[in-house]
């Protein structure tokens, strides 16, 4: 996966298909999450990481950095703190949640990029996406 400005985006993608790539596909997301560009929001967010009062989790938490379920407060900030300007390791993610038997996933937010690219790494993985409203409905 890439991510970056515009300009090197662009620029990427036809490297890509002059190297011969079979298919490039370009993500509907608003914001070059994963790559130096996000410092400056990175700065503020490990602000408001370091001061979220997380207790260390009952069930493993599996972090997209590194891909590994986490247990302890420190490793889940760590994780998020990195999340927003470091490589993330989604198929490695999905592996592992399906290597250690999980078989259903819950996409929490606005649309639904993670739970297409889920389900193209794991067929048989059940991937559902809900909004804010979907989300409401669900707990209630």
């Amino acid at each position: 996966m890439v991510s970056g400005d515009e300009a090197g985006l662009l620029q990427a993608i036809e490297l890509l298909k002059q190297s011969g790539a079979r298919k490039v596909v370009r993500l509907a997301v608003s914001i070059a999450a994963h790559s130096p560009l996000m410092v400056p929001a990175q700065r503020r967010f490990s602000l408001a990481v370091d001061r979220a009062q997380l207790r260390p989790a009952s069930i493993p938490v599996y972090g997209n950095v590194e891909a590994a379920p986490l247990l302890s407060t420190e490793s889940i900030q760590q994780d998020l703190r990195n999340q927003l300007t470091m490589r993330v390791r989604w198929t490695e993610t999905i592996r592992g949640l399906r290597a250690a038997g999980v078989t259903r996933v819950l996409e929490i937010g606005p649309g639904n990029v993670l739970t297409g690219l889920a389900k193209r790494i794991e067929p048989g993985l059940q991937a559902l996406a809900l909004d804010g409203m979907d989300l409401a409905v669900a707990l209630a």
